[in-house]
C-alpha cells in the first residue's frame, strides 16, 4: 500500500488530499477563492498567491487529519509543479518541499493536467480501464485532446490556439452582465434559452483537433453590443450590462454560444476517438462538469464516455496525489532544486524523468 499526500494550489484552489494506491481517495480538501476574485470578473494572481499563503497549513492539516494518517504514514509528497500562476504554483511546491525534506520524504512534481487525467482513476468503474483512450481536457486555462496509451504515456492531439474553453465561457459571461465564474451562471441561463437563435461560428471545424474560441467571443460580442458601439471590446476583454443592448434575449445568447463550444468540442473529440481507435473518451477539467458537454458527447460518442464526479471536476489535490503515485511507482523523482513551469506541456513520464536528470 502506497499513500501520496497531495497538495495543488495552480490557480485559485488550495488544496490537500491522501491518496492510497492512486485510486483510493482517503481524504480531499480544498479551499475556494471563488468569493474572492468575484468582484474582479476573474482570478487576480496576487491576491491568489497571498490567499494561499494564508490557507495551505490548514489545509494540508485538514486533509491529514480527515483521513485518519499522520506525515509518519505517508510515502511520499505529490504537489502540482505547473502549469498554472507563478505565484499560486510557488506556493505549493515551497510548502511540499519543506514537507518533503524535514520528514524525509520523496517529491514528486505533478503536471496540473495529468491530475485531471487521473481524476478518472478516483471514481468506482464497472468495467476496467483498457488502453488507448482520448481525452478531452476543458478546463478556464486549457483545452486539449490527448491519446493516452498507457499511464504516463501521452501524445496531445491538439490544444487551443488563444482561449480556452472555459475562459471563453468567463468572458462571455461578463459580455452578458452574468456573474463570475462564467461556467456556471451560462449553464444555467441557457436553459432557459434557443440554442438556434444565434448562429454563432464554429472555428476550424474540420480541421485538425486544435481550438479557436477568441472568433466565437467577438460573435457574441458584436451581437450584443449597442449599434453606435465599434466592435472592439473594452479593456479588461469585458463588457458591462450597461453597454449591453437592452433587447438582447441573454437566455438565447447563452444557449447559442453554449452551443458553439459544446458542438466543436465533442466533434473533435469524437473524430479523434474513431481515427485512433480509442476505446473509451474521458472528459476532464472545470468544464467537464458542463451538463450539456455530458449530454452531447454521450449522444455522439461511438464509445463509452467517462466523467469524474462533479467534486473532482474543479481543481483538487486528490487528482495530483493519484497522477503523484504513477509517477511515483514508475520511479519519478524530484529533489530539492526542483522550481515551477508556469509553461509546463504534458509529456510523457518517461520524458519527463529525461528532462529532470
Amino acid at each position: 500500500m502506497t499513500t501520496i499526500l497531495g497538495i495543488e494550489s495552480s490557480c485559485d484552489e488550495t488544496s490537500a488530499a491522501v491518496v492510497v494506491d492512486g485510486h483510493t481517495m482517503l481524504s480531499n480538501v480544498v479551499a475556494s477563492q471563488i468569493d474572492l476574485h468575484a468582484q474582479y470578473g476573474g482570478v487576480f494572481p496576487e491576491l491568489a498567491s497571498r490567499a494561499h499563503i494564508e490557507a495551505i497549513s490548514a489545509v494540508v492539516k485538514q486533509a491529514l487529519n480527515g483521513a485518519g494518517v499522520t506525515l509518519d504514514d505517508i510515502d511520499a509528497v505529490a504537489v502540482t509543479r505547473g502549469p498554472g500562476l507563478a505565484g499560486s504554483l510557488l506556493v505549493g511546491v515551497n510548502y511540499a518541499k519543506g514537507l518533503a525534506l524535514g520528514r524525509g520524504l520523496p517529491l514528486v512534481g505533478v503536471n496540473h493536467l495529468e491530475g485531471h487525467v487521473y481524476s478518472l482513476w478516483l471514481i468506482e468503474r464497472e468495467t476496467p480501464i483498457t488502453f488507448p483512450v482520448v481525452c478531452l481536457i476543458v478546463s478556464g486555462g486549457h483545452s486539449e485532446i490527448v491519446l493516452i496509451t498507457g499511464h504516463g504515456e501521452y501524445t496531445v492531439l491538439g490544444s487551443t490556439i488563444d482561449d480556452a474553453a472555459g475562459e471563453a465561457y468567463d468572458k462571455v459571461a461578463r459580455l452578458l452582465g452574468l456573474a463570475y465564474p462564467g461556467g456556471p451562471v451560462i449553464e444555467r441561463t441557457a436553459r432557459e434559452g434557443n440554442a438556434t437563435a444565434y448562429h454563432f461560428p464554429r472555428a476550424l471545424s474540420g480541421e485538425g483537433y486544435n481550438f479557436s474560441f477568441s472568433g466565437l467571443k467577438t460573435a457574441v460580442l458584436r451581437a450584443v453590443q449597442p449599434p453606435h458601439e465599434g466592435p472592439r471590446p473594452p479593456k479588461g476583454e469585458g463588457m458591462t450590462s450597461t453597454q449591453r443592448r437592452d433587447d438582447v434575449n441573454v437566455p438565447d445568447v447563452a444557449a447559442s454560444f453554449q452551443a458553439a463550444v459544446v458542438d466543436v468540442l465533442v466533434d473533435k473529440t469524437v473524430h479523434a476517438a474513431r481515427e485512433h481507435g480509442a476505446t473509451e473518451i474521458w472528459i476532464a477539467g472545470g468544464v467537464s462538469a458542463n451538463q450539456a458537454l455530458r449530454a452531447a458527447m454521450n449522444d455522439r460518442s461511438p464509445v463509452p464516455v467517462r466523467v469524474p464526479p462533479m467534486k473532482l471536476c474543479v481543481d483538487n489535490a486528490a487528482m495530483i496525489a493519484a497522477a503523484g503515485y504513477f509517477r511515483y511507482i514508475h520511479g519519478y523523482r524530484d529533489d530539492q532544486t526542483m522550481d515551477i513551469l508556469p509553461m509546463w506541456p504534458l509529456v510523457s513520464i518517461k520524458d519527463a524523468m529525461r528532462q529532470a536528470e
